[in-house]
């Protein structure tokens, strides 16, 4: 596989930049996929035409980011997405983690945090953050078994529609 990251040891996800070809698997696994984005600020993909479109879309901002999809190394099919910003000097957060609802309870997602945070090590990072909506209780478990303590919650509105919902901010020293 080409353009790939981080790499390590035994773990089953690989992060690498999208390829046009993924956009079937995108769509199969991750973005048609109602239960994936429930907790996302993502709509819903319809149809394999609209597939295509977005699959163009995030190449073009994978250029510019720190994000990739999440390759099932066994498989080599892309089964996710994840990505990491810089926020303030040796500050990152997570900008997004979504598996395939066939790819959750794993251990997929902890393998991909933690490449995240490896990541963030290797670019000079000290702190990361990471957000999960509070009935996300998969998505908090994640966050408190990779060593991050809960800072705060925020209100916030659902941009699809209207909804309020309550963000954690959980913070880990690097």
């Amino acid at each position: 596989m080409e353009k790939r990251i981080v790499e390590m040891g035994d773990r089953d996800v690989v992060l690498g930049k999208a390829r046009f070809q993924d956009w079937e698997a995108m769509y199969r696994n991750v973005w048609s996929r109602s239960e994936t984005a429930k907790y996302m600020a993502w709509q819903v993909t319809r149809d394999e035409a609209e597939a295509r479109a977005r699959m163009n879309r995030t190449i073009a901002y994978e250029k510019t980011h720190d994000t990739y999809l999440v390759y099932e190394r066994s498989s080599g099919q892309a089964i996710g997405f994840a990505g990491l910003e810089e926020i303030g000097p040796h500050v990152f957060q997570e900008a997004g983690i979504a598996l395939g609802p066939e790819y959750v309870g794993k251990g997929y997602g902890k393998q991909v945090l933690q490449i995240l945070l490896e990541r963030s090590v290797f670019l000079g990072g000290r702190e990361f953050y990471y957000y999960s909506r509070k009935e996300n209780i998969a998505s908090r478990a994640l966050a408190l078994s990779c060593g991050f303590i809960y800072q705060r919650s925020e209100q916030k509105t659902d941009r699809r529609n209207g909804d309020i919902y309550e963000l954690e901010v959980y913070r880990k020293e690097l």
